[in-house]
This record gives C-alpha cells, structure tokens and sequence, in this order.
C-alpha cells in the first residue's frame, strides 16, 4: 500500500493530518495511536522505507503470548503521523481523536532462530518477511517489548480484502499474561487522555467556517467489511423489529371460535 491511498482518502484543506510525503531516508521506529473513531481502535505503525506500514488493532496490542490479536493493514501512512495527536473533524475520514499511546523502536528478526533464539535480521529481510505474510520483529518502547510477529491470514469470510493478520507476542522476559491495553490512557508524548486531546482548543484541530460537507461521512480507517458486518446485521434486526407492530393483525376470535365482527364506525 502506498501513500497515493492515505492522499485519495483525504481533504487536506479539512484536515489537520500531514500531507503525503515519501522520506528518502528510513528510519527504525513504532508508534502506536489510540483512535477513537466509529469504534475505538490502535494503529499500529511501523517506520519502514520511508513510510509507516500500518495495521488496525481492534483490541490493541497484548504482551500476553496467548492474546493473537485481529490487525487489519491498512494504506500506508507518513513518517511524520508519527507524532500526530489531535482531532480529525466530522465528515472527514477516520474523523476523531487520536492519541499516541506508544512510541520506541524497532528491529527486524532474522526468520532461522539460532539456536532456538531469533537474532536481529536486516532491512531486507524485514521486507522479504512482510511480502512472505510473517514478519517478525523486537520493539523497544515503554509500554511494549520484546519479540513480536505479524502473520497474514486468511479469512473464511467472504468479501475479504485480504488484510487480515494477527499480532502476536513471542515468549521471553517481557511476556506479561493477562495484559491490558486499556490500563494505560494516557498519551505517551503529553500525558493526555483522549477526551482532553479532543476538548483542547491547543490541539492541531482544524476549525472551518465553510458549512459542514454534505457528503456521506466515510468510514474511519480501520474499519473492513469483515469487522463491520456484525454492527450491519445489528441494525437490520433492531429496523425490523420496530417495524413488526405495523403489521396488520389478523382479527382474534372470540373464546368459542367464532371471529369477533369489526365495530361499525357510523354513528347508531
């Protein structure tokens, strides 16, 4: 995914998020911002050649080697969303306030553990692992460390895109069990929670004074027909049960059988 997606899928003159720009040079870092868009959800982003490879956490991110967590790739994103922490407004994609919930960085795993440990890989491995659908990995952040891995799947859903993967922790000294993303709430750069980043005037929200668009509200950037069918579905039952009442009912009949007749509307 390249960064012409991130630049069809936004109105920059709307928007306070960085335009598209390729760095020449790459570097090693992760980020992970909490998104509180149509659901609340954690991008997770990884610097690789000149961009931040991305993913959808629903749950977020586990140090538990038991949690495999759901990750939807996503187009990828500028090297300087990297900081970006304000409030994208309504009528924009993937309008809502975004938090960044990690920082650090990160290294590629030689694939061939030697001697049953993964030693750090290079750059092209890193690369060759991504296209393969199992890309290993070690971060070095404050909330989330050691060795992780990415691995493409594929859904038995119909309809899907094929950017289904799953976040998984490997086991070592930092697996902590029963791990809990939402234990920490506030932003790893300012110290903010979610609703002071979206109630502060200070932050980088775009304000207009050019009515609201009157186009269809887009769906926030995580969010893929596999995730979203079950809220659809939801909603055609909630319709359909509000519409039952109106129904014309069958006229009761009276306790010997016999149909009771309509009273007559004319005045006797």
């Amino acid at each position: 995914m390249a960064l012409e997606e991130y630049k069809r899928k936004r109105r920059f003159e709307e928007t306070p998020e960085p335009p598209p720009k390729v760095e020449k040079k790459s570097g090693n870092r992760f980020v992970v911002q909490m998104h509180d868009a149509t659901r609340l959800h954690y991008d997770f982003r990884l610097e690789m050649d000149g961009v931040l490879k991305s993913w959808a956490v629903p749950k977020g991110p586990s140090l538990d080697p038991a949690d495999k967590r759901l990750a939807m790739q996503v187009e990828d994103h500028p090297v300087s969303y990297f900081d970006f922490e304000g409030t994208i407004p309504e009528g924009n994609y993937g309008a809502g306030t975004v938090m960044v919930w990690e920082v650090g960085t990160w290294q590629p795993l030689s694939p061939v553990p030697v001697n049953g440990k993964y030693v750090p890989g290079t750059p092209v491995e890193a690369r060759e692992m991504l296209a393969k659908g199992d890309l290993k990995f070690r971060l070095n952040g404050k909330r989330l460390k050691g060795d992780f891995a990415l691995v493409h799947i594929k859904s038995r859903r119909g309809g899907s895109k094929g950017n289904e993967w799953l976040l998984i922790k490997k086991k070592d000294d930092f697996a902590e069990p029963g791990f809990n993303a939402e234990q920490f709430d506030t932003s790893i750069l300012t110290n903010r929670t979610l609703d002071e980043i979206g109630g502060d005037q200070r932050s980088k929200e775009w304000h207009s004074d050019r009515p609201a668009s009157t186009r269809t509200k887009p769906k926030a950037a995580w969010l893929a027909d596999t995730l979203a069918r079950v809220e659809k579905k939801r909603r055609r039952a909630i319709t359909a049960e509000n519409a039952a009442p109106s129904r014309a009912r069958k006229p009761r009949r009276s306790s010997t059988g016999a149909k009771k007749k309509p009273r007559s509307s004319r005045a006797t």
